[in-house]
C-alpha cells in the first residue's frame, strides 16, 4: 500500500489530481507519540496539508470527512451532564488537543466542504487497545484503577464505518459526536466480557497513587529511550475520568445515524473474532 507523503502538499496535490477523488475520509493519525509536537504534526498539520491540497488541486471534491475524537472535547468532571457538540472543549491529553487543533485548522480553510466526526472509544476486531483488557479477563483477572464511579461510552467499529460513509453525502458542514447512544458504568465492559467468554475472574482495584507511580516511571523510561509510552499520566487521567457519556441526537437528525451495535452485540462479534483468530 502506498502511503501519501502528508508533509508535502505538492505531492498530495499530484496524487489527488491523478486519482480525481470525489470524497476523502481522513482517518490517518497517531494515538501514541513521543511529544505534543509529534501529535500536532501528524494529527493536525498533516490533516491541514491534505485538506489544503484538496482545495488547491482543483478536483471536484464533494466532501472531506475528518475522523476526530471525543477526546477533542474531553470528559466531564462529574457524573451529571452529557457531552454535546456545544460543550466547551477541554481536552486533557496531548492527543485530544491535537485532534481539536486539527478541527480548528479544517474550519479555517476556505471553500472546503467538510464533516468532523468525534467517535468515543472505538472497539472491534483487530483493535489492540481495549484488547489488553479482554486478554486480562480471559486469563481470569479483572483489574480496575481506583473505585471512583464512571460513565463510559463506546462505539463499535462497524457503526463508525457506516456513519463515516453516510457522512460524505451530508449537506453542508458539521461536527458530530458519536457513540452507540448509551453509557456504561466502569464494570459493565468487564461483566459483559466475562459473560460472553464464560469465565470467572478475580476483580481487583489498583490504588490510583500506585498506578500514577507506574505511569510516571513509564514516562521517564520512554523519554530516555525516545519512544512513546503505553501509559503516561495524561492517559491515566483519561482512563479514570468521571464522565465520557455523549449525546448523538445531532448525528441522528442530520446524518441518519442509528447505531446497530450496543455494547453487548459489538462485544459478541469482537470476542468471537479474537477467539477465531487465536488472539484469545
Amino acid at each position: 500500500m502506498c502511503v501519501p507523503d502528508y508533509s508535502d502538499i505538492d505531492s498530495l496535490k499530484a496524487e489527488l489530481q491523478d486519482k480525481q477523488y470525489d470524497y476523502i475520509i481522513h482517518a490517518a493519525g497517531v494515538t501514541r507519540a513521543i511529544s505534543a509536537a509529534e501529535y500536532d504534526l501528524i494529527n493536525a498539520d498533516f490533516t491541514e496539508n491534505l485538506a489544503n491540497a484538496a482545495v488547491q488541486s482543483g478536483i471536484n471534491l464533494k466532501k472531506f470527512v475528518l475522523i476526530s475524537s471525543l477526546a477533542a472535547i474531553g470528559p466531564l468532571t462529574g457524573l451529571n451532564g452529557i457531552i454535546t457538540e456545544d460543550t466547551s472543549p477541554k481536552p486533557i491529553t496531548a492527543y485530544g488537543k491535537s485532534k481539536l487543533l486539527a478541527e480548528q485548522k479544517l474550519r479555517a480553510i476556505k471553500n472546503l466542504n467538510y464533516i468532523v466526526l468525534r467517535p468515543t472509544a472505538v472497539y472491534g476486531p483487530r483493535d489492540t487497545g481495549i484488547f489488553i483488557f479482554f486478554k486480562q479477563v480471559s486469563k481470569h483477572l479483572e483489574a480496575y484503577i481506583g473505585r471512583g464511579q464512571q460513565k463510559l461510552s463506546f462505539i463499535y467499529v462497524t457503526d463508525l464505518a457506516k456513519v463515516s460513509v453516510r457522512s460524505v453525502y451530508a449537506a453542508g458542514n458539521g461536527t458530530y459526536n458519536l457513540s452507540d447512544g448509551n453509557f456504561y458504568d466502569k464494570y459493565e465492559l468487564g461483566q459483559l466480557t466475562k459473560t460472553i467468554l464464560n469465565v470467572r475472574t478475580l476483580r481487583i482495584h489498583l490504588l490510583l497513587v500506585f498506578v500514577k507511580l507506574i505511569a510516571a516511571v513509564s514516562e521517564k523510561v520512554s523519554s530516555m529511550r525516545n519512544t512513546a509510552p503505553i501509559l503516561n499520566l495524561e492517559k491515566l487521567d483519561e482512563l479514570t475520568a468521571a464522565n465520557w457519556s455523549c449525546s448523538i441526537e445531532l448525528a441522528k437528525h442530520e446524518l441518519g445515524f442509528y447505531p446497530q451495535y450496543p455494547l453487548a452485540a459489538g462485544l459478541t462479534e469482537t470476542l468471537k473474532w479474537y477467539r477465531d483468530n487465536k488472539w484469545l
